[in-house]
């Protein structure tokens, strides 16, 4: 059986290298998740629904997110099952991180060990959210996982710092008890009219 698979696969990309390669865009529902175009740019699945009519299409595009060293790949339904993943998923979201369950299998050795392309996807998907997807799976199978999904839901909501740095000096509150009240009302400041 696995010298069955392997034969199937060379010959795909044997396929493949005399066509010309993949193109995210003459591939079908069933085979765009996951799949890295002859460019190298990873391939997404859309949906588009008819205003109308409520009919549903999908269509497959080339992203701009580029693949490390990987290019004309297909993920095989080996990979798609261990990294718990669904061949119908529409674009490309790091979201299935916060789930633990993904997560798991994600950090598997069945997924993790065998399956470089789903990896490098989701190493890239976690930097992006300030996460270390080894320390991710580390706490994971560690049992801190829940440490680590902290880390990967705070990270977002952390806003971007100033474009130009910023020195803070801290200086120490005023005593209450040296409050002093003035005789006369305070006037307000007038302003030229409009």
């Amino acid at each position: 059986m696995r010298s069955l698979v392997i034969i199937a696969l060379a010959f795909s990309l044997a396929v493949q290298g005399t066509l010309g390669g993949i193109e995210c865009e003459h591939l079908s529902k069933d085979t765009c998740a996951f799949a890295v175009s002859s460019s190298g740019k990873r391939c997404v699945l859309e949906k588009h629904v008819k205003i109308r009519t409520g009919e549903e299409t999908y269509t497959c595009r080339t992203s701009e997110i580029e693949a490390d060293k990987l290019k004309d790949h297909i993920e095989t339904d080996q990979c798609i099952k261990a990294c718990g993943l669904d061949r119908k998923s529409l674009g490309i979201s790091s979201d299935s991180l916060l789930e633990s369950r993904f997560t798991q299998k994600l950090c598997s050795p069945q997924c993790y060990q065998t399956c470089p392309n789903v990896v490098d996807l989701y190493f890239n998907l976690a930097a992006g959210e300030g996460v270390f997807l080894p320390k991710l799976c580390e706490a994971q199978i560690g049992g801190n996982a829940r440490r680590g999904m902290a880390e990967l839901k705070s990270s977002g909501i952390v806003a971007p710092g100033p474009v130009h740095s910023v020195q803070f000096i801290a200086t120490p509150p005023a005593p209450l008890n040296s409050v002093e009240f003035a005789a006369e009302p305070t006037v307000a400041p007038s302003f030229p009219p409009f």
